[in-house]
């Protein structure tokens, strides 16, 4: 519970010093200077205005919504790689099997042949059934009747194991294609990627140092003018839900990991992308779920955000492709984007798709 009030009065903190800053450079009038000649030379002008700056930042976050999503199209696509690859070794195993057995009941087939072609092409219950001696001949019957119905079984083997194998070595095939073709996907993605974080770095790296702390004022700025909204439309009014034992494990992972840098495809110890966090999280208490925050949405069940309680995953804008975890009192722990640390954040900083739970 202390935890959970730290979380909210960081929180709020952090909002007000935002606004608070915001208004100060907004209000403060310039102080004269007293002595003319102990002047200093005169600042460059900024190369941005607010608005301009605004734009920027706009354009950053677009790209890095992008490249978040391309992440995404990346981590699924190396998780079916790996499953795939799995699925031909697998596979691979059961095609040397299934070699052996045919080669093992063509080789009894074998047997029976030469030794009914030693005995004149009849087997030795057919020789018996021949016989004048009459319980010699009931005996040979059964005899008969039983190896009719072993060749009949070695025969069924056979042609099941033929078709098994068969089976087996075109599954072998498809998933060999689409092990290719995942590997495509991962390339194309990861072009992607690369190419938006690039284009988003390079708007950053143009600005001036202090353009670029104006940068971080306006995403604050714009983070808690969300977060307020958020909270005074009574979203979280009545979310009272306690942890359950998994979630409280999910979340002191989570937030063992604040301070950790974003890397995208990452999944720990050093660097985490959000949904790479998210899926350690409940890995660590013994729940694995989806490794992508579009899978984490696709397949986990969902709840309300009146019903919502720590330990839940919170997955962002439409496209699903930002997740963060649930710590109460309005706040999640999150990886944001690259360039940033895990942290903690408003719930409501970003749009809300919609909440998940793990173990329900």
């Amino acid at each position: 519970m202390n935890r959970r009030h730290c979380a909210t009065a960081a929180i709020t903190l952090v909002c007000a010093l935002a606004m608070l800053t915001s208004t100060g450079q907004a209000a403060a009038a310039p102080v004269p200077d007293p002595s003319p000649s102990a002047s200093a030379p005169a600042a460059s002008p900024a190369r941005y205005s607010n608005a301009e700056l605004e734009k920027v930042r706009e354009q950053i976050e677009t790209l890095y919504r992008k490249a978040g999503a391309a992440t995404d199209a990346y981590n699924l696509a190396e998780e079916q790689t790996k499953k795939q690859s799995g699925e031909i070794v697998r596979l691979a195993k059961a095609i040397v099997d299934g070699q052996a057995r045919i080669a093992e009941l063509k080789d009894r087939a074998g047997a029976q042949a030469r030794e009914q072609y030693r005995n004149g092409g009849l087997p030795p219950g057919a020789q018996l059934a021949l016989s004048n001696n009459p319980k010699l001949f009931l005996d040979g019957i059964n005899k008969v009747r039983q190896s009719q119905q072993a060749s009949k079984t070695l025969l069924a083997e056979l042609d099941q194991t033929q078709q098994d194998l068969e089976t087996y070595t075109q599954d072998a095939s498809a998933n060999w294609e689409k092990l290719e073709a995942d590997r495509v996907k991962q390339a194309k993605a990861k072009k992607k990627i690369n190419a938006q974080i690039k284009a988003a770095e390079k708007l950053e790296s143009d600005l001036e140092d202090k353009e670029r702390d104006r940068l971080r004022q306006l995403e604050a700025d714009a983070a808690a003018k969300a977060q307020t909204a958020w909270l005074s439309s009574g979203a979280i009014k009545d979310v009272s839900g306690e942890a359950s034992a998994a979630g409280a494990a999910a979340v002191a992972f989570a937030t063992a990991q604040i301070g950790k840098p974003y890397v995208w495809g990452a999944e720990g110890p050093r660097s985490y992308d959000c949904s790479g966090l998210t899926s350690q999280a409940w890995l660590a208490a013994k729940r694995p779920i989806p490794r992508t925050s579009q899978e984490q949405w696709r397949l986990l069940p969902r709840i309300d955000i009146k019903d919502m309680r720590p330990g839940d995953l919170i997955i962002y804008h439409a496209d699903a492709s930002h997740v963060g975890m649930y710590v109460g009192d309005g706040a999640i722990v999150h990886a944001p984007r690259p360039g940033r640390n895990v942290t903690l954040a408003g719930a409501g900083s970003m749009k809300i798709l919609g909440v998940v739970r793990p173990d329900k």
